[in-house]
C-alpha cells in the first residue's frame, strides 16, 4: 500500500522557522549597543542549577556520549561558579520501558492495557531506575527515548501506548525521588532513500514526539523537541548530496549532528546565549555624568586606556565560551548555534572608520571594521585564549565520561570488587578536579589597534 503523508506532518516541517540555520552577525555596527540584550548569562531560567547532579538517561544515542558531553561542557563553562556533576546512563537498544535494564515480555506488554499495562510498566521502570539512576541521587534527569520504541516502522498504536505510559512512569518515579525531569524527543532518522519527511518511520517519530509533549505537560516535566529543529536542518540539503548532514549513520549522528541536537535541547531548556559583553565608548568624556564609557555584562573591565587610536583594557569574564568539538564545526553552518548559545562580544564606539586588529594577550585574533564610528564582533567565532581553555575542558570531560561508562558497565554491573571501583572513582574525581580548575576564567589583555591606512 502506498504510504500517505499526513498534511499536519508536512505543515510542521514546512512552517519551521528558517532562523534555525541563520546566524546573527554582530559585525554590523548598528547592533553594537544592544548586542547583549536578552542574552543575560545570569538568567535564572536555565534548567540546570547550582548544586545539581545531572543524569542523562537514554538509548545508544545517549550512550554515544556526544550531545550529553556538549550539554555538560556548556553548563560547566557558562556557570563556572556552580557546583555540578554529570553522569551518562545511556544504554544501546534501550526503550522507555527500560528493557535493557529489566527483562519484560514485550508480546504481553504491547497487548496490555489498563491496570495490566500499569503493572508491567511500573515494575520495569522502577527496577531499571533503581539499578542505574536512583543510586546517583540525581536532582536533574534528561530522558531521551523513542528511536527503538517506535520499532523502526510506520506508526504503531500499541507501541505508542506503551511509550507514553512508560514515560509517565519515569517522570513520576524520578519526581518522587526529588529529581526535575526533562523529556527529550528523538531526532529524526536521516535516511536519504526514504525521503526524510516522507519516511513513515519519521512520521511515526513525529507522533511519538507530540505524544511526549503531552506527557510532559500532564506530568509537570520540561520538554525539549529535537525532532523539529533537526528535521528542518537535514531537509535543507544541497541537491545531489549523498553524505548525511548529521555525519553519522541514519540513526546515530556524528559529532556534527549531536551538536545540532545539543543546541536544540539547550535552547528548549532556556540556556542563556550570552557568555559576556563589553561595550566601550571611546568618545565619552569622563567628566560627563550621563556618559557610559564602559558597559559590561557578565565580566569586568579594568586598566582601560585610549591613546593614539589604540584602545587597551584588561577583561575578566565570568564565563567561558561554549566549546565546539573540532569534529563538529560544520554544525555552525547548519544552525544558529553561535548566536543562540555563544555570544562572546566586544563592541567599540567612537572609532574612526576603517579596519582594526583585535589582539588578546599580544596575539591577533580577528580584524573588525568600524562603520559610522562603531565596531562589534562575536569572539566566539574565532580562536581566543578563552576558547582554547574551554577546548581543554571539553577534552577532559570526554575522558571522564569514558571512565564512568567503563566503571558502570564493565565493573559495577559485572560485580567488580571494591578496590577496582575505588580506583576508577579516584580517576573520575581527579578528572573532575582538573575540569573544575579549567572552568575558572582568566584575566586577558585586549588591544584594538587601527591598521596603518586609517586616519585618526
Amino acid at each position: 500500500m502506498k504510504q500517505l503523508i499526513p498534511a499536519a506532518f508536512l505543515a510542521i516541517v514546512l512552517t519551521l522557522s528558517t532562523a534555525y540555520s541563520q546566524d546573527c552577525d554582530y559585525s554590523d555596527a548598528e547592533s553594537c549597543p544592544e548586542a547583549g540584550a536578552g542574552a543575560n548569562a545570569t538568567d535564572g531560567g536555565f534548567f540546570v542549577r547550582d548544586n545539581d547532579r545531572v543524569v542523562f538517561l537514554g538509548d545508544s544515542i545517549t550512550q554515544q556520549r556526544l550531545y550529553t558531553t556538549y550539554i555538560e561542557a556548556y553548563a560547566l563553562t557558562r556557570f563556572p561558579e556552580y557546583k555540578l556533576t554529570f553522569r551518562n546512563t545511556g544504554w544501546n537498544r534501550d526503550t522507555a520501558w527500560l528493557k535493557k535494564r529489566w527483562w519484560t515480555d514485550e508480546a504481553k506488554l504491547f497487548a496490555a492495557t489498563g491496570d495490566i499495562l500499569d503493572k508491567i510498566v511500573a515494575e520495569s521502570v522502577s527496577k531499571g531506575l533503581e539499578r542505574d539512576v536512583l543510586p546517583l541521587k540525581p536532582t536533574v534527569v534528561t530522558v531521551n527515548f523513542g528511536m527503538n520504541d517506535h520499532g523502526y516502522q510506520a506508526f504503531c498504536p500499541d507501541r505508542f501506548r506503551v511509550y507514553k505510559r512508560s514515560q509517565e512512569e519515569i517522570v513520576r518515579v524520578l519526581k518522587k525521588n526529588g529529581a526535575r525531569v526533562a523529556l527529550l524527543t528523538p531526532q529524526p532518522i536521516e535516511d536519504l532513500k526514504q525521503g526524510l519527511d516522507k519516511d513513515p518511520r519519521n512520521q511515526a517519530l513525529r507522533k511519538f514526539s507530540d505524544g511526549l509533549k503531552a506527557v510532559a505537560a500532564a506530568e509537570g516535566a520540561a520538554f525539549a523537541d529535537q525532532f523539529g529543529p533537526f528535521m528542518e536542518v537535514i531537509c535543507k540539503r544541497s541537491e545531489g548530496q549523498t553524505q548525511n548532514i548529521g555525519e553519522g549513520d541514519t540513526v546515530h549522528p556524528g559529532p556534527c549532528g549531536h551538536t545540532v541536537m545539543a543546541w536544540a535541547i539547550l535552547k528548549a531548556l532556556q540556556a542563556p546565549a550570552l557568555v559576556s559583553s563589553v561595550v566601550i565608548d571611546t568618545s565619552a568624556k569622563r567628566d560627563t555624568p550621563s556618559a557610559k564609557k564602559i558597559v559590561t555584562e557578565n565580566c569586568t573591565v579594568s586598566n582601560m586606556s585610549y591613546k593614539d587610536g589604540v584602545l587597551a583594557f584588561d577583561r575578566l569574564d565570568k564565563a567561558l565560551p561554549m566549546p565546539i568539538d573540532k569534529r563538529a564545526l560544520n554544525a555552525l553552518n547548519l544552525a544558529s548555534i553561535t548566536c543562540d548559545l555563544n555570544r562572546y562580544l566586544v563592541c567599540v564606539k567612537g572609532l574612526a572608520d576603517g579596519e582594526y586588529d583585535v589582539l588578546i594577550d599580544g596575539k591577533s585574533v580577528v580584524t573588525i571594521t568600524s562603520k559610522a564610528g562603531k565596531a562589534c564582533t562575536n569572539l566566539a567565532k574565532v580562536t581566543t585564549p578563552a576558547s582554547a581553555q574551554a577546548d581543554k575542558l571539553l577534552a577532559l570531560v570526554f575522558k571522564k565520561n569514558d571512565i564512568y561508562l567503563n566503571r558502570w558497565r564493565n565493573v559495577q554491573l559485572k560485580g567488580g570488587n571494591a578496590a577496582a571501583l575505588a580506583g576508577l572513582d579516584k580517576q573520575i574525581a581527579d578528572f573532575e578536579k582538573q575540569i573544575n580548575e579549567l572552568r575558572k576564567p582568566l584575566r586577558h589583555h585586549f588591544e584594538i589597534k587601527p591598521q596603518r591606512n586609517i586616519e585618526l
